[in-house]
């Protein structure tokens, strides 16, 4: 019996895209994600939350010209359940080969 990959944590359609945004980069920073995903201030942040709490994501704040400024990244472990869960989708989606 196969083992699925599909990971619940990140298909929320929103957590699912605070993982592909910052996947190809380093880190993201919270207003660029906040304005990708055209969500309300009290969402992203819950939802960040939930991938920090899985150990997906880490937050890093800075002050830059007098202003707090907070990056989210993906963990090692983030990274590679992101990756895991995207193959498990195509895999859901592509025909069997005969």
């Amino acid at each position: 019996m196969r083992t699925t990959r599909f990971d619940t944590i990140i298909h929320a359609p929103n957590r699912l895209q605070i993982c592909a945004f910052p996947a190809p980069l380093k880190e993201a920073e919270f207003k660029v994600l906040h304005q990708e995903l055209d969500v309300s201030d009290f969402v992203l942040p819950k939802h960040i939350r939930q991938l920090e709490e899985a150990g997906y994501v880490e937050q890093r704040k800075s002050t830059v010209n007098g202003r707090q400024r907070t990056w989210a990244s993906l963990t090692g472990v983030g990274r590679t359940a992101f990756e895991q869960h995207v193959e498990e989708l195509e895999r859901l989606v592509t025909p069997p080969s005969e």
